[in-house]
C-alpha cells in the first residue's frame, strides 16, 4: 500500500541563478581563499560548489526577499490534512549530483520538479513530509541533481496516517579514529548571511518564532550545518574539487545556535565503487559533544589535501 500523497506532483517552477549568486552560497557556507575557483567568477575554473541544487527550491527565480510563510502555505498534498509550515523544521537531505551546474542559468531554462514520496503520521510528535525534489534542463529533459528531502512538521500528528519506514542508517566505525576533522566556528551573524541564499525562513533570523517551538530562541539553518560539512568533507578529503562528490547526505538530529562551534569528523570505509568513488561517514558536533548531524554519509573521490586546484 502507498503512503498518503505518494507519486504527487508540486507544480513545477522555474529556477535560475546568477554568478553572483554562486559566490554568496559558497561564501556563506565557509569557503577558503585557497579555494578561488569557488569564490572568484574570473577563475578558469570557476565552479559551484556541488550542494548548491539545495538552495533552488527556496529561491525559485527570485532576486528579492520572499515570504517564507506565504510560500510554504501555498502548498497542498492530496489525501493528507492541510499542515501549518510555521512549525516545520528539517529531517533529513540526500543529495545526488548527476551532472554540474553551470556557472549561471543564463541562457538556458531550468526546472524544479517535486514529487511526493510519502506523509508519515509519527502520532503527537508530528508528521514527515517525504519528497524528492529534481533540477531538470528544461529543453533537454535531463535532471542536473536530485534530492531526497525529508521535513518533521512538529506536534501535527495523530491524523491516522501510517508511520512509514525505518530509515537506514550510517553509523562511523567504532574504535577508529577520524581520517579527517573539520572545524566551523559560526558567529551570531551566520544564519543572517546564509539566509540570503533564499532561505528566508524567521526561524532563523528573530527569537520569537524558535521561542514558541520550544528551541528558546533563534537557530541557525540545518541546511547551513548540512553545507557546510559537505565543504568540510570536500576540502579535507576531496581536493576541493567539485567533480570529486557524486552523494551527500545528513540527518538532522539537533539544532545548532548562533556562536556554535562545528566539529565535523569523517571516516574513509575503503568502500570503493569501480568509478573510484569511495563511501566517507562523518558526524558532527557542536562545542559540547552534541550530535547535530548524524547519519552523514558521502561518496567522495578521495584525493587527500592535495593544492586546491
Amino acid at each position: 500500500m502507498s503512503a498518503p500523497g505518494a507519486g504527487h506532483e508540486f507544480p513545477r517552477k522555474d529556477v535560475s541563478w546568477q554568478k553572483r549568486d554562486v559566490l554568496l552560497f559558497a561564501n556563506s557556507i565557509g569557503a577558503k581563499v585557497d579555494e578561488l575557483h569557488f569564490l572568484y567568477e574570473l577563475h578558469p575554473k570557476f565552479s559551484v560548489f556541488p550542494t548548491y541544487p539545495l538552495i533552488l527550491p527556496f529561491k525559485l527565480t527570485d532576486q528579492e526577499v520572499t515570504d517564507f510563510y506565504a510560500r510554504q502555505e501555498a502548498t497542498h498534498i492530496p489525501g493528507v490534512p492541510k499542515l501549518d509550515y510555521r512549525h516545520a523544521v528539517d529531517g533529513q537531505r540526500k543529495l545526488t549530483i548527476l551532472k554540474p551546474l553551470p556557472p549561471t542559468s543564463a541562457g538556458r531554462k531550468f526546472e524544479l520538479r517535486n514529487t511526493v514520496v510519502g506523509v508519515y503520521d509519527k502520532g503527537k510528535p508530528g508528521t514527515v513530509i517525504e519528497t524528492e525534489q529534481a533540477i531538470i534542463d528544461k529543453e533537454t529533459g535531463e535532471a542536473y541533481s536530485k534530492v531526497l528531502s525529508s521535513g518533521f512538521l512538529v506536534g501535527q500528528g495523530g491524523w491516522g496516517g501510517p508511520k512509514g519506514p525505518s530509515t537506514e542508517n550510517f553509523p562511523p566505525p567504532e574504535g577508529k579514529a577520524p581520517d579527517a576533522v573539520h572545524v566551523v566556528q559560526t558567529s551570531p551573524e551566520t544564519a543572517h548571511l546564509y539566509r540570503l541564499n533564499g532561505d528566508y525562513n524567521p526561524l532563523h533570523a528573530t527569537p520569537e518564532p524558535g521561542q514558541k517551538l520550544g528551541f528558546g530562541g533563534t537557530i541557525i539553518h540545518g541546511l547551513f550545518s548540512w553545507n557546510s560539512a559537505a565543504h568540510g568533507l570536500l576540502r579535507e578529503l576531496g581536493g576541493s574539487d567539485p567533480a570529486n562528490m557524486k552523494e551527500f547526505q545528513a540527518r538532522f538530529a539537533a539544532p545548532v545556535r548562533p556562536g556554535d562551534k562545528l566539529t565535523t569528523e569523517i571516516w574513509r570505509t575503503g568502500n570503493a565503487q569501480p568509478d573510484g568513488f569511495e563511501e566517507v561517514r562523518f558526524v558532527t558536533k557542536n562545542q559540547n559533544g552534541k550530535v547535530v548531524l548524524s547519519n552523514g554519509r558521502s561518496l567522495l573521490k578521495v584525493v587527500g589535501t592535495k593544492s586546491k586546484l
